[in-house]
């Protein structure tokens, strides 16, 4: 095809790229490719799209600028012919349960005003404004829940869950548990109460006065003493040890819950309120007023809860004008037809792009927090389709991550729409049909980390063949070698009868225990739902243990509307389950002070290390100073962070290294100390590669460094912070520490999609590590997309065949070849491609 023009990019020097210069066609579907760490986000994202930001924002004056989300400004000599661009990152879901997908979509928006200017009044009603159908304005939330759907109450049962106990043995559960807590108790001493006496035999005024008092009374402390010990203190005028403030029980509940900044705090408070449905709007967030007003029958909550296909059927007569409703209104009230006709049409023509991405299964009131990485960016992609832009360049960030082969389609299709609109696609991809379908290829490596950041290819796609060095070519032209396994047989099988959550509806399901198991299936057919929710839940009790299947928020704990398993029971198979590992994509930290060495239980091998060197032991500096949390080894100025924030005034604050430290996190003396000419700090800025070299005397710890290159991540430094790990890099992390252990066997692994950020050969590595653990004896169950492990697996569970309502069934079980040859599966077809 011809190029109307290039990007040309000279001297790009972020992250690992090795000072690259190339050129990019402008208006063509650019895929920048490479194995997972080679470089490509740091060349599409931190460098191409960093640079058009910062372009764009120069233009902005500098208190506008101070609102946007700013990237760092990239190294890289020049960049010329460059178009403003557009991000559509897999970040995760704002952390609001008041972000919906219709707010993303701006479908609610739409719905709103359909209602005001076009809906069913009840008689003599005046017409009320768009804002009061919005449970988050004043004018339209219900009165009785403030918008929330719920009501809350605090009372002396919750707050005070064992009344046999005194309050001195913290009866009053809802008091926060350290020192303040022990502050109230004294307080109440002085006050005159006694905390020694069982609270229920308190009088219940008294009880009353605690809990639920709004008064805050300050009185002198003495701590130890009894009330008539400090009724002498004060007559005597002996200084107190304090003065201190009373907060009653409930009070400091409903404070903390409405100002904490904390999560863990909230969540904490949030078990002594006792949540019902509001018995006013009956969980619809929304006055009466606004709920009597009907379209198409429904009020706007009921419609707000139907799947975005079924809506699609509703508005449909709408827009083409030929709903009977219309039809009648036409002579009485003709602007209110053109309105709802005008509407309909534009919303119909929103739905249709998120149809044609596979989303009809959603609702327009599904919070985000409840979606993957992958349908949010499909909802932000489907926003853009339609805003019609031109001369944009769009960069994505493995848009197919999470998809069936059968999406990934209409996600091409979606993709081809945006370019034959003039413009630009930049999409960082690992997935062989999206490659396949690219205008160019950017191929990055050779390795990963420090080995990659190389450009290794810039072209049509079919110069890559040529290419010795790059690991891309292989798999796309098929000269990968093909999984030619004989399934493993099953040892047994974990039988479950009448699962219901979400789509699954009284559905029996049988997984093969001792081999590898891949669940497929469209996206929204119920696989998550299955097995990363239903079946580690079940699991999860049956072996007495604790584990969080909620998804990745920080959600308001209050407003999560709580998806319940409504049936499911194991009839068989426990037996040969001793063990639950469940392997997901949340952070190993929230903190730049988690990292890879913390969370694997390695750096505190190394830390030994350094305490028992002839210097370290001269000081008598044992293994805890060595780390950067604790004070005594860290920097005082940045107090381990390695970095400090610098505010400025109009414009967003900058984070620099610490000027004391240097950014090494630690205090000279402590860097004093080495461990083969090395320092701590030094040893930590050393990837997993290196180390290992650094470290092969040491059985333990290049053990561990060994596991972590195994799954792929020998790219990594040891230190590098939480915060800077994909979603696929933490998961892999987790599996590395869960690989280190020693194997028993009987251990059930859940993993879902851990091929997400893969390249096609850190996917074959990744698999080697999963046949390990099946081999000692465990079983494996994936969540997974990628036929290339689908074929692999001994033994795969089709769920479907479409998703949401249509979805929810068990299509097809069997080993592959037999999948592969099922006529109903929608998997089949991709799966026989990859097998022949």
């Amino acid at each position: 095809m011809e190029f109307k023009g290039f990007v040309k990019v000279k001297g790009a020097r972020e992250h690992n790229l090795k000072n690259v210069s190339l050129e990019i066609p402008r208006d063509a579907l650019v895929v920048f490719t490479g194995i997972s760490g080679s470089g490509k986000s740091s060349l599409a994202f931190g460098t191409l799209y960093a640079e058009a930001q910062r372009r764009y924002l120069e233009s902005v004056s500098p208190y506008a600028r101070r609102l946007f989300n700013q990237m760092a400004i990239p190294e890289v000599d020049e960049i010329e012919g460059l178009p403003p661009a557009v991000a559509l990152q897999q970040q995760r879901g704002s952390a609001s349960n008041r972000s919906s997908v219709g707010s993303v979509t701006t479908l609610s928006n739409l719905l709103r005003m359909l209602y005001s200017r076009a809906g069913d009044y009840p008689e003599g009603q005046g017409i009320i404004y768009a804002e009061s159908f919005s449970p988050n304005t004043p004018e339209g939330a219900c009165p009785e829940c403030h918008g929330l759907g719920r009501v809350y109450e605090i009372t002396e049962q919750t707050m005070v869950p064992d009344d046999t106990l005194t309050i001195r043995e913290k009866a009053i559960a809802a008091w926060p548990s350290a020192w303040q807590g022990q502050n109230q108790r004294d307080i109440l001493t002085t006050l005159g109460y006694d905390i020694d006496v069982p609270w229920k035999d308190l009088p219940k005024k008294d009880r009353d006065w605690i809990l639920f008092t709004e008064e805050q009374p300050v009185v002198p402390v003495y701590s130890g003493y009894s009330h008539q010990e400090i009724q002498r203190f004060i007559k005597n005028k002996r200084q107190p040890d304090y003065m201190g403030t009373f907060t009653g029980a409930r009070r400091y509940v409903r404070h903390t819950f409405a100002n904490s900044q904390s999560a863990l705090m909230k969540k904490r408070v949030s078990q002594y309120m006792l949540s019902s449905e509001c018995p006013l709007c009956h969980g619809k967030r929304l006055q009466q007023e606004s709920l009597s007003i009907k379209f198409a029958g429904y009020d706007i909550a009921e419609l707000s809860g139907l799947a975005l296909n079924k809506l699609a059927t509703i508005f449909r007569p709408y827009a083409k004008g030929d709903a009977p409703t219309l039809k009648k209104l036409e002579a009485k009230n003709p602007e209110k037809v053109i309105v709802a006709k005008r509407i309909a049409e534009d919303f119909l023509a929103r739905l249709q792009v998120m149809l044609d991405l596979g989303l009809g299964y959603l609702t327009i009131e599904r919070i985000t927090p409840t979606l993957s990485p992958g349908e949010l960016q499909r909802l932000r992609l489907a926003t853009q389709v339609r805003s019609n832009l031109f001369g944009v360049v769009y960069v994505l960030d493995e848009p197919s991550a999470g998809l069936h082969p059968a999406d990934t389609e209409a996600l091409l299709r979606a993709l081809d729409k945006l370019k034959a609109s003039g413009n630009s696609l930049f999409v960082v991809e690992h997935e062989i049909d999206v490659i396949r379908h690219a205008d160019w290829i950017v191929d990055v490596g050779p390795a990963a980390g420090e080995k990659g950041g190389h450009i290794l290819y810039s072209g049509l796609p079919e110069g890559l063949k040529e290419v010795e060095a790059s690991l891309t070519r292989h798999y796309i032209y098929g000269e990968a070698a093909k999984a030619a396994n004989d399934p493993r047989v099953p040892k047994g099988w974990l039988k479950l009868e009448g699962v219901t959550r979400n789509n699954l509806n009284q559905l029996n399901a049988e997984f093969p225990l001792g081999v590898l198991t891949s669940v497929t299936g469209v996206s929204g057919s119920g696989k998550s739902s299955l097995v990363s929710q239903v079946l580690v839940e079940l699991v999860a009790e049956q072996l007495g243990v604790q584990v969080d299947i909620t998804g990745e928020t920080d959600a308001d704990p209050l407003e999560q509307t709580k998806v319940q398993t409504l049936g499911g029971k194991i009839t068989a198979g426990m037996d040969h389950i001793k063990r639950l590992v469940v392997v997901d994509q949340k952070p190993i930290g929230r903190t730049p002070r988690s990292n890879l060495a913390t969370y694997t239980g390695l750096f505190d091998h190394v830390r030994k290390l350094f305490a028992a060197t002839p210097r370290a032991k001269a000081k008598k500096y044992d293994a805890g100073r060595f780390s950067f949390n604790v004070a005594k080894g860290r920097c005082p100025h940045c107090e381990g962070e390695g970095f400090v924030m610098v505010e400025l005034l109009f414009l967003p604050s900058v984070y620099t290294p610490c000027p004391t430290c240097g950014g090494t996190r630690y205090n000279p003396k402590t860097l004093e100390v080495t461990y083969k000419d090395k320092n701590i700090a030094e040893v930590l800025g050393l990837t997993v590669d290196a180390a290992a070299d650094f470290f092969d005397e040491e059985p333990t710890i290049s053990r561990a460094l060994e596991v972590v290159r195994k799954v792929g991540l020998g790219y990594l430094r040891l230190g590098q912070p939480a915060t800077e790990l994909s979603g696929g890099e933490a998961q892999r992390i987790k599996l590395a520490t869960e690989l280190q252990r020693a194997q028993h066997g009987q251990t059930l692994y859940i993993l879902d999609e851990p091929t997400t950020g893969l390249h096609p050969s850190d996917v074959e590595r990744l698999m080697l590590q999963l046949n390990r653990l099946v081999d000692s004896g465990n079983t494996v169950i994936l969540v997974e997309h990628d036929m290339q492990v689908i074929a692999a697996s001994d033994w795969v569970i089709d769920i479907g065949p479409g998703a949401g309502e249509d979805g929810g069934k068990i299509v097809a079980t069997g080993i592959p070849p037999a999948i592969a040859r099922h006529s109903a599966s929608r998997t089949a077809p991709y799966l026989a491609k990859h097998l022949n």
